[in-house]
């Protein structure tokens, strides 16, 4: 009976034993998990920051793309404006036809029209 009961005492002390020992796991376990989740948290925050200057810098690269758009746009239609190559072609036919070096001025002409008067 003596035996029986230190038998008993000795799996009672065992399963305590036990018992205490997956206690302590489960207390690491816990405190792991804890820092884990605060890790996480922080990871969390800064990958949301990131995020954020993310989106401001590509806010801002789609608004500076809308700019030089709209800058190609307006130059593109302004260069439509511009004559061609061949129409300053054809302006350089009629000035070389006409050669405008050759014209005379008002004075000129009063000049060749007095010379001409003491002359006739």
């Amino acid at each position: 009976m003596v035996d029986e009961q230190y038998a008993e005492q000795d799996v009672y002390v065992d399963m305590i034993s036990r018992l205490r020992g997956l206690e302590g796991q489960y207390n690491l376990l816990r405190d792991r998990l804890l820092v884990i989740n605060q890790n996480l948290i922080l990871q969390h925050k800064k990958l949301s920051g990131n995020i954020n200057i993310v989106d401001e810098d590509l806010k801002k690269m789609k608004s500076e793309l809308f700019e030089i758009t709209e800058t190609l746009r307006y130059v593109v239609k302004e260069l439509g404006q511009y004559a061609s190559k061949g129409d300053i072609r054809v302006l350089e036919k009629y000035i070389n036809l006409w050669n405008p070096m050759k014209f005379v001025t008002e004075e000129e002409v009063i000049e060749l029209i007095k010379k001409h008067k003491k002359r006739g």
